[in-house]
């Protein structure tokens, strides 16, 4: 198991949030991750191999000057 991103998530409640630290460590993981989802957006799965090779092949990379 990862250990908690504990530097991402002050850096989140207090840099991006501006939580005031009391506020910050009075709140609870769960609504930690509710208020990140509420500015990024729901997390997503990575994409996988398939749905990338399709992505490359739609949007090729093109040399400079090509």
């Amino acid at each position: 198991m990862k250990p908690f991103p504990w530097s991402e998530a002050i850096g989140f409640g207090i840099g991006v949030l501006r939580l005031p630290p009391e506020q910050f460590w009075r709140m609870t993981p769960r609504e930690l991750a509710y208020a990140v989802a509420a500015v990024r957006g729901p997390a997503r799965e990575p994409m996988d191999r398939t749905v990338l090779d399709h992505l490359m092949q739609k949007f090729p990379d093109k040399l400079r000057g090509a």
